[in-house]
């Protein structure tokens, strides 16, 4: 019998201020935690839960650092409400809540944003890329040629690496940072989008065109090559869902 590799993987268990954040979080966005409620102290907290109050305090401030939380001085801490407080690191909690399932509103959020982010930076690698960043560009489309349609968590990391370096291309130092903040949740809808395999040979040909007009130094060809790919994207991606696609999204 064949054994895959994954089976003697060293086996993962989860520290206690991890359970600790896994299940505060879990009260939070289900709601039954409500807005501005105030929790018990930590030394309070860390008797009832049967841990160590640095357990408690260092899981509370990953939480604020979240936006779920607000710790306030001699006052105590404070439920947020996430959708005004919350960081891009809530997006990745937000998917784990729904168990995998990516909820509606935000992936039309998520799409939105992508259209006029890197559309943008597609416009500014033409201007300002470098001899190497086509050089890298080039071994992605290399990569890109030699994927196996049947692992699509291999495709997706292709195509990460391919935005990525259009961002890291485009001069703007923050670009790839944000890039780098969606990467869990990006990673995570690409790996269900290439499920079907009939999206990657057309998916590829347009990045071949978009480092072409990038080779070129054309920067509205480059962001309207970038528009449509992501169009393309993102019709393709509420059929392989099996969601209807959202009507008030903004385009440029």
């Amino acid at each position: 019998m064949t054994v895959s590799k994954q089976t003697y993987e060293p086996l993962q268990v989860k520290s206690l201020k991890e359970e600790f954040i896994d299940r505060f979080e879990h009260l939070i966005l289900s709601g039954e935690f409500e807005i501005g409620r105030k929790l018990p102290p930590e030394r309070e907290l860390a008797r009832q839960l049967k841990v160590s109050r640095p357990v408690i305090h260092e899981g509370l401030l990953e939480l604020a650092s979240r936006g779920l939380v607000s710790i306030v001085p001699r006052k105590g801490t404070y439920i947020n409400d996430y959708r005004s407080e919350g960081s891009l690191e809530l997006l990745v909690s937000l998917v784990n809540y729904h168990e995998g399932r990516i909820d509606r509103k935000i992936l039309s959020s998520i799409l939105a944003m992508r259209v006029l982010f890197e559309s943008e930076t597609a416009y500014l690698a033409a201007q300002h890329r470098s001899k190497e960043d086509l050089t890298a560009l080039e071994e992605i489309l290399k990569e890109e040629s030699v994927c196996t349609p049947g692992v699509p968590e291999t495709v997706a990391l292709v195509d990460y690496s391919f935005h990525h370096r259009i961002a890291l291309a485009s001069g703007n130092m923050i670009y790839p940072l944000l890039m780098n903040s969606f990467r869990v949740l990006y990673l995570d809808i690409l790996g269900q989008f290439y499920r079907d395999p009939s999206v990657i040979d057309p998916i590829f040909q347009m990045h071949r065109d978009i480092v072409e007009s990038i080779r070129q130094k054309n920067g509205e060809a480059s962001r309207n090559g970038m528009r449509t790919l992501l169009t393309f994207s993102e019709n393709n991606l509420y059929r392989i869902l099996g969601m209807e696609k959202e009507t008030h999204e903004i385009r440029t």
